[in-house]
């Protein structure tokens, strides 16, 4: 009989790792750090024709972009003359699971079909979930959704509710844990006990689903406009929604693209925190995410993430609550397209950028995900006042996660805030040279890549931290 106790089971870690994705993690490896992360890409050996190909012919992918004309009118009202770039969003929720996760789903239900399983388990809070049921379903495959849903009174917040209800819709068993260590010990241990493949928001499989997005997207904006975007925003948690779609962009154009992630702000909460667990009112798309995956992708369910945020990055802005419940309102009222809150964190973030831009430069907000029943903004600004959050009108900067929402006053005070990429970069090395105090050359050059930055601002980091080059 295993050992069926937390202790035993984190210790096969690894063994069930490999055998629930197929992927031998240790071939990639050059050290304690590095590895070869291109040709860890390559081991989902699906060229991007052949993922559209079997997107297309499973539900998903080549959803419109759509211009908001009202949106950037209201832009150029607030901007200097001539400044207020043309603002498009990537309609995901058009995807039969209503978010841009059923890219990422597609490609992983599909190999894990082909290779035998006779099912897939996913741990999420739920749109992806959510995409891994409904791909499960049109390739007859069970499927396990492990959630972290509810505090240990047993409230849950109504966002994930929302999500578990879609996820059974599909026919998804659907397991429902309180917040803690718990989730990734019951992840492995499902894993192990059903011999079931490991649909992971962070294989090579997820990733390559997503570069479809990035592709279409600038050869839809060629289309419509004679040229590619200036800008990309991209709503980041993970890394993957990120890394993919930087990828897919560079597969369509060889023209500078500048990339931006935007996190809604949730400084001061922590994500595994019982207490606070339901004092905010986003469970993805926001910092407590989006800083820990991007200064140390590892922290991930695979042993090497596939989402290595840093490699592709321009820029980094943090919105706030309260802005992006404004700004879902905004598309509703405005555009007529009513979609969840949390991908409408980066058209926040696009509100407040496109100001810089010239009239004639093009923003693309990446995408947008469904929204209904408790991931409405209204359901999830009731349950912040059922759990004291204060709700009010006035300057979003005000506001303290946890404590409480300001809505802006007036649009002029929809402003994304910068965060100093110099210093997550300088902490992704701090974090990925751990305990080792050697690097080899290859050790160097893997963390210029990872982190997109010349030698110089490398070795002066290693300088910094006492590591020695040999």
């Amino acid at each position: 009989m295993l050992d069926k106790s937390y202790q035993g089971v984190m210790a096969r870690k690894n063994a069930i790792m490999k055998r629930s994705v197929g992927i031998d993690y240790d071939n990639f490896a050059f050290s304690k750090i590095s590895f070869d992360y291109e040709r860890m890409m390559q081991e989902a050996s699906y060229t991007l024709e052949e993922v559209m190909a079997i997107q297309r012919e499973f539900g998903v992918g080549n959803t419109p972009l759509k211009e908001l004309k009202n949106i950037t009118k209201l832009v150029r009202k607030l901007a200097k003359p001539g400044k207020g770039a043309r603002i498009f969003v990537k309609d995901e929720a058009q995807n039969d699971s209503g978010s841009f996760k059923a890219r990422r789903a597609s490609l992983s239900c599909y190999h894990a079909k082909r290779l035998g399983f006779k099912g897939v388990i996913t741990a999420t809070s739920g749109n992806y979930g959510a995409a891994v049921a409904s791909q499960s379903a049109k390739h007859g495959l069970k499927c396990i959704v492990v959630q972290e849903c509810f505090d240990s009174k047993g409230v849950g917040q109504p966002e994930i509710i929302e999500k578990a209800r879609k996820c059974e819709a599909f026919g998804a068993e659907v397991v429902q844990l309180s917040v803690g260590p718990e989730l990734f010990y019951t992840f492995l241990l499902l894993l192990e006990e059903t011999g079931y493949f490991n649909a992971s928001l962070y294989t090579p499989y997820a990733i390559k689903g997503i570069e479809t997005l990035g592709y279409e997207l600038v050869k839809q904006c060629e289309a419509q406009t004679g040229k590619v975007p200036d800008v990309v925003i991209c709503t980041n948690a993970g890394g993957g929604n990120v890394t993919g779609t930087a990828r897919g962009i560079r597969q369509a154009t060889d023209k500078k693209v500048e990339l931006v992630a935007a996190s809604v702000n949730l400084k001061g909460l922590h994500m595994a925190s019982d207490t606070q667990f339901n004092r905010k009112s986003f469970t993805t798309g926001h910092t407590g995410f989006g800083i820990p995956f991007s200064t140390y992708p590892d922290r991930s369910d695979v042993p090497r993430s596939a989402a290595r945020p840093l490699r592709y990055l321009d820029r980094y802005v943090t919105v706030n609550q309260g802005e992006v419940f404004f700004v879902t309102e905004m598309l509703a009222t405005l555009e007529g397209m009513e979609r969840g809150p949390a991908g409408n964190t980066s058209l926040a973030a696009a509100i407040s950028i496109a100001q810089e831009l010239d009239e004639d430069q093009i923003i693309v907000v990446q995408e947008t995900e469904y929204t209904g029943a408790g991931k409405h903004h209204n359901a999830q600004l009731a349950f912040a006042r059922e759990n004291g959050i204060k709700i009010m009108f006035g300057d979003p900067r005000d506001e303290v996660p946890g404590e409480t929402i300001i809505l802006p006053k007036t649009p002029e005070l929809i402003q994304a805030q910068e965060l100093d990429l110099t210093h997550i970069k300088k902490s992704c090395i701090k974090n990925l040279c751990g305990e080792v105090k050697e690097l080899t050359k290859d050790d160097v050059n893997f963390l210029c890549e990872e982190v997109n930055e010349r030698e110089t601002f490398v070795l002066n980091c290693l300088k910094e931290l006492n590591k020695e080059v040999i």
